[in-house]
């Protein structure tokens, strides 16, 4: 699946404002400097790349259902949710 790693790091990469070479698995979002805002934008962006809706509370980040603690783990929850929607 390293077409979805691909599109999720461009994503990234885009609201960042750095290329996504910059990016690893082990990156954070706050390493790339992104806020909440831009992590609402960064989950609009990979609801709308992929089609699939994404489990995000913008007012309670914490107790969200999708991890955005690093990128590896928001590809591989990206990867999860485009598995549940094939299988629905």
């Amino acid at each position: 699946m390293d077409a979805v790693r691909d599109k999720v790091v461009a994503i990234i990469a885009e609201q960042a404002m750095v290329d996504p070479a910059d990016i690893s698995d082990e990156t954070s979002p706050d390493e790339l400097g992104l806020d909440s805002l831009a992590l609402v934008e960064v989950v609009f962006g990979i609801e709308e790349a992929f089609d699939i809706s994404v489990p995000y509370n913008a007012n309670d980040p914490g107790e969200s259902q999708f991890d955005l603690s690093t990128v590896g783990a928001i590809v591989a929850a990206v990867e999860h949710l485009i598995a549940q929607k094939e299988r629905a």
